[in-house]
């Protein structure tokens, strides 16, 4: 016999699905339910649903559309575009798991979050415009970190991620750049140009960028255990090495198009291709793979989230060492109406 049901309203119910899951989730994951949750409550203010428990399965399927048309975040006067297939599958998803918290707490039936239905993507549908989104960022860093831990690329990839910084950048630190002992682990960016190793902007490009714990855990695991003991031509300790000496950078490309792959980190293939004879699995092959990004991709996506997160201009132009305009025209992956729904939360109404 199932429990009866009992009044919860929407706002309060998704405030207490993310302080349950904020422990279990990483941080950023965390705030991409919050965002995609607030459409939802926006749709139950719109609709007039206070209650949970008033919910039905028309609701959820007006739902689906309110939201695949765009409706969130649109200002007064401006004509809604329909989101991208993968932004709404990602939209539902969520709206799953919370509806899944909602019946372990008695504020729908216990199958309740069945009935919202996830749409069927194309081989395309899912492939953005030439950025790394951050959910799937998010998703990368733990396969690392739980079954690739301290590897060659799960150093590039946390890098290439929490720093921001471009490919060059990355390939040029030598283990004397790394400061993990302090309070707060840094790594330097230096400009290194008559040693093969120079940086985007020259030496007004060299800054000091901070990682955060668990990442500078990392880095020292990996120099303690799989980092190749190596010096390269010029007598330098390089971080990231092979047998041959300092990373290539086609080399840190190729590893980038590895792990943005779905089926490398056994999600299927969202593309219809048969797994097995697919020429993408093939480590020559894998910038074949419709999903797989290069590190400069990654970069992107790392601007798109400060922007979505509203991490102060200043900071992000510092940290990533380009301009505020550089940063919109060419990194900024946000739709125009996610930068309309941010400039609102600024308004004074």
């Amino acid at each position: 016999m199932s429990k009866r049901l009992e009044s919860l309203e929407p706002a309060r119910a998704v405030r207490m699905y993310l302080e349950a899951r904020q422990d279990e989730l990483a941080d950023w994951t965390l705030k991409s339910h919050k965002y995609r949750l607030r459409a939802f409550v926006e749709w139950c203010e719109e609709a007039g649903v206070d209650d949970l428990t008033e919910l039905d399965g028309r609701d959820l399927y007006e739902f689906r559309v309110w939201r695949r048309e765009g409706n969130f975040g649109a200002e007064d006067g401006e004509t809604p575009e329909e989101i991208a297939p993968v932004t709404l599958k990602s939209q539902l998803t969520t709206l799953r798991a919370f509806l899944r918290f909602a019946a372990n707490i008695h504020a729908v039936p216990e199958d309740f979050y069945e009935r919202v239905p996830l749409p069927k993507l194309s081989g395309t549908d899912d492939v953005s415009d030439s950025t790394l989104e951050p959910d799937r960022a998010t998703d990368i860093l733990e396969y690392l970190h739980r079954y690739h831990y301290a590897s060659r690329r799960h150093v590039e990839f946390a890098l290439l991620w929490e720093t921001g910084a471009r490919m060059g950048a990355i390939r040029g630190l030598d283990l004397r750049d790394l400061d993990l002992d302090s309070r707060t682990p840094v790594v330097q960016y230096k400009h290194r140009p008559d040693q093969g190793t120079p940086i985007k902007n020259g030496e007004k490009g060299e800054r000091f960028n901070s990682v955060s714990d668990r990442v500078g855990t990392m880095l020292q695991a990996y120099i303690d255990g799989p980092r190749v003991d190596a010096t390269d031509e010029f007598g330098r300790k390089p971080l990231l090495t092979t047998s041959h000496g300092r990373v290539s950078a086609s080399t840190i490309r190729q590893d980038v198009y590895v792990v943005t792959r779905p089926c490398w980190l056994n999600q299927g293939c969202p593309h219809n291709r048969d797994i097995e004879t697919c020429e993408a699995v093939e480590l020559n092959h894998v910038s074949t793979c419709p999903s797989s990004r290069s590190p400069h991709d990654v970069r992107k996506g790392v601007v798109t989230l400060y922007r979505r997160e509203e991490v102060p201009r200043r900071v992000v132009s510092d940290r990533l060492d380009a301009s505020d305009l550089v940063l919109d025209k060419h990194y900024d992956r946000r739709g125009e109406r996610e930068r309309a729904e941010q400039r609102r939360n600024h308004l004074p109404w």
